[in-house]
C-alpha cells in the first residue's frame, strides 16, 4: 500500500522540511513529533493491554462455566 521510502527520499524529506520551516524551527519540530509518535505509542499499548484484559476475562468465564 505504501511504498518505502529509503535513503534518497528522506534526505529529500529532510531538505524539504529545511527550506520550509528553518534550521531554528527543525529541532524543535522533530521533538514535537517525537512527543507525538510516544504519545499515540502509548495509547496503542493502553488499548491493546485492556483488549487482552478483556480476552483473558471472557476466557476465565468461560472456563468456569465448562466446570459447571
Amino acid at each position: 500500500m505504501m511504498p518505502n521510502i529509503g535513503v534518497p527520499g528522506l534526505i529529500i524529506i529532510l531538505i524539504i522540511a529545511l527550506i520550509v520551516f528553518g534550521p531554528k524551527k527543525l529541532p524543535q519540530l522533530g521533538k514535537a513529533v517525537g512527543q507525538t509518535l510516544k504519545e499515540f505509542k502509548n495509547s496503542t499499548k493502553d488499548i491493546v493491554d485492556d483488549v487482552a484484559e478483556e480476552f483473558k476475562l471472557d476466557d476465565k468465564v468461560t472456563d468456569d462455566k465448562k466446570k459447571i
